[in-house]
């Protein structure tokens, strides 16, 4: 007879970009053109990659230092424009719409915390055939960006499940920063933006490789 684990998690929290959807590439190459538009110094992919998660403006401030303030509503206007020609060359992750049936089928609450805004969040959800899958999310232009707690603190509420009972799964050091901060459980992915040299400091439960190694651990131990 085989024994079921019983349920670890009641939430489970993902990142969207370069967790989910594959997007890492096309967003450094965005980030780059955009400071290029305005005349800043262009960042290495290595740079522009970090800020992936962070909240636009954040980001793209962070990754054009020296590009001043009264420009940034410029450069987040040429972020978007490249983005917009190339969302949809941008595709899920091989095994992600398996993965989630079957954490839906176990009954946990799945959500997207994301640094996208609510507009690019939901036309991804759209483009990608995920409406309805998800029971919650938040955007960063709706709640403090990462790596501050409240996107996860308010999913909490939203659902009424404590922070030991929450799962949040990202392949940034923000992602895990924002967990540790919330008080939730973690797990890094290591095929999207950061390199996982940052990742044993925010103490994620597991590092997967690939989306079948996370479904793997998840059917295990979530």
């Amino acid at each position: 007879m085989t024994l079921v684990r019983p349920r670890r998690f009641d939430l489970i929290a993902f990142d969207w970009d370069g967790t989910l959807f594959d997007s890492t590439s096309i967003i450094v190459r965005c980030i780059q053109a955009a400071v290029r538009d305005v005349g800043g110094t262009v960042p290495t992919d290595e740079a522009a990659a970090y800020v992936i998660g962070m909240a636009l403006t954040q980001a793209l401030a962070h990754a054009a230092p020296d590009v001043p303030p009264e420009k940034y509503a410029e450069l987040g206007n040429r972020y978007r424009y490249h983005y917009l020609r190339h969302q949809d060359d941008i595709s899920l992750f091989g095994g992600v719409l398996p993965l989630l049936a079957d954490l839906r089928a176990r009954g946990h609450l799945l959500a997207v915390a994301t640094g996208k805004s609510r507009r690019g969040l939901d036309e991804a959800l759209h483009s990608a055939a995920l409406r309805g899958v998800f029971d919650g999310s938040r955007t960063a232009d709706e709640t403090a960006g990462k790596p501050h707690p409240l996107m996860l603190q308010e999913l909490m509420a939203e659902f009424g499940v404590p922070a030991q009972r929450t799962l949040m799964i990202g392949d940034t050091t923000h992602d895990l920063q924002m967990a540790l901060n919330a008080g939730c459980a973690s797990v890094g992915v290591a095929y999207g933006a950061h390199t996982t040299e940052g990742f044993a400091a925010l103490q994620p439960l597991a590092v997967a490789a690939s989306v079948a190694e996370l479904h793997d651990w998840l059917r295990r131990e979530a």
